[in-house]
């Protein structure tokens, strides 16, 4: 839609930091507890909840346990992190 793709992921273990500077991404959880960790804070987000990190913004994701995460993102992102 616009441009943008849906992802659904099972996030355990953490990513490595990395931003996007072209497009923002969103995060929902669906299941589990996802920490979303940006420059200064972290985020804890429970299952119904979500938070868009803007583009150039450095961020990384961790799950402590199996977490399934739904993500709306430009269908330029990379997956792997740029």
């Amino acid at each position: 839609m616009n441009d943008s793709i849906v992802r659904l992921g099972i996030f355990e273990g953490e990513f490595h930091w990395h931003k996007h500077d072209q497009e923002d991404e969103f995060f929902f959880v669906v299941e589990g507890k996802l920490l979303l960790d940006l420059e200064h804070e972290t985020l804890e987000l429970l299952p119904k909840q979500g938070y868009t990190v803007p583009r150039r913004v450095i961020h990384r994701t961790r799950a402590r346990e199996r977490t399934i995460v739904l993500m709306v993102e430009g269908k330029t992102v990379n997956p792997q992190g740029d």
